[in-house]
């Protein structure tokens, strides 16, 4: 295994060592990595980090964050084929769009650059070698049984989530819904609001919402980044602590709320370990590492070539080690990553 100074200095804080990786001499062919998400997001800042450590740790020629200036299907292709012409020979990338991206991923294979699919997947037929992210539908589906759980086993729920063209969406209302219909009617989701993970939109359906429905209302559900976050000031600035709410992700903003009794939770993601553990993949993949055959991917809506990246439940007890959490799952993914999905000579 790759020994890491920067990541032993990281998990050390949470009392985590990695096993060591003899990391090879770099290549005169180095592999440059590309992260890419579909556009500018708060999730994806933890991916800059990610490739700053990667290139160090496994001596890599780049692993740059490189984000399309809007949410357009368009610029991000046109962005993916910038910097394949600039050099880069390996791609980390969340799709603008399950179906439509497969014609740029396709190109950048055959130019000889591997994609992964990262925090989202590509819908199958694809070029993509697996799709590595975080199981949206288990995590929503987790989420809403731990409020469902708040509330007592009964009540109204309202969901707030993202953008309907990212492919989590609909995994993330379908799950939702599945854990409400669980309760045989106890529990059900009296309205979803999508397209609010940008803080315009957010803060006035949020905010509208709440000033017309609030007495109507048992618990709130998100599963998007920045609806958790207005939800949370929303629920503090009501400062009735009646609602209960289950948050995702980890903006300060929620883990605070969550502390003052305001959010009973959130669900926490790994981007961190998808950027670091992505970068890692690309690099042994471009250096005569192969997919092993049998691998022991999932399948879910998309595809059945899925690595799940991690979730977990933090709640008032567990929430000052969030950090420490997603340290050990990425340790743990990356222990036997190789051993576990790659061939190589």
């Amino acid at each position: 295994m790759l020994r890491s100074e920067s990541v032993l200095k990281m998990f050390a804080a949470a009392g985590l060592a990695l096993a060591g990786w003899a990391a090879p001499a770099a290549a005169a062919d180095a592999t440059k990595v590309a992260l890419v998400p579909g556009g500018p997001h708060p999730y994806f800042a933890a991916w800059e980090k990610a490739g700053q450590d990667a290139m160090k740790d496994f001596k890599l020629g780049a692993a740059d964050y490189r984000v399309p200036q809007k949410w357009e299907l368009s610029q991000q292709n046109s962005l993916l084929e910038s910097l394949l012409s600039q050099g880069y020979n390996a791609f980390l990338v969340f799709p603008g769009d399950p179906v439509g991206s497969n014609s740029t991923v396709a190109e950048l294979t055959e130019n000889g650059a591997p994609v992964i699919a990262t925090a989202g997947c590509l819908k199958e037929p694809t070029t993509a070698l697996f799709c590595f992210g975080t199981d949206t539908g288990n995590s929503a589906y987790l989420g809403t049984k731990e409020l469902i759980k708040a509330m007592g086993g009964k009540g109204r729920i309202v969901h707030l989530t993202g953008f309907l063209v990212d492919p989590n969406t609909q995994l993330r209302i379908d799950a939702v819904e599945k854990a409400a219909k669980e309760t045989n009617g106890a529990v059900s989701v009296v309205q979803v609001i999508a397209d609010i993970d940008a803080p315009e939109p957010a803060e006035e359906k949020i905010n509208a919402y709440l000033a017309a429905h609030a007495n109507d209302v048992d618990g709130i559900v998100t599963t998007a980044w920045v609806p958790a976050v207005v939800a949370s000031n929303a629920l503090r600035k009501i400062g009735d602590k009646r609602i209960k709410m289950v948050g995702i992700d980890h903006d300060e903003v929620v883990l605070k709320a969550i502390k003052d009794g305001y959010v009973n939770g959130t669900m926490l993601q790994n981007p961190y370990g998808q950027g670091y553990i992505g970068s890692y993949a690309l690099d042994r993949i471009r250096n005569g590492c192969k997919v092993k055959a049998g691998a022991p991917f999932k399948t879910i809506a998309l595809t059945n070539r899925f690595i799940d990246s991690g979730t977990v439940y933090a709640d008032k007890d567990a929430v000052d080690n969030y950090v420490g959490s997603m340290q050990a799952i990425t340790k743990k993914i990356f222990a036997d990553f190789a051993s576990t999905y790659l061939t190589c000579p």
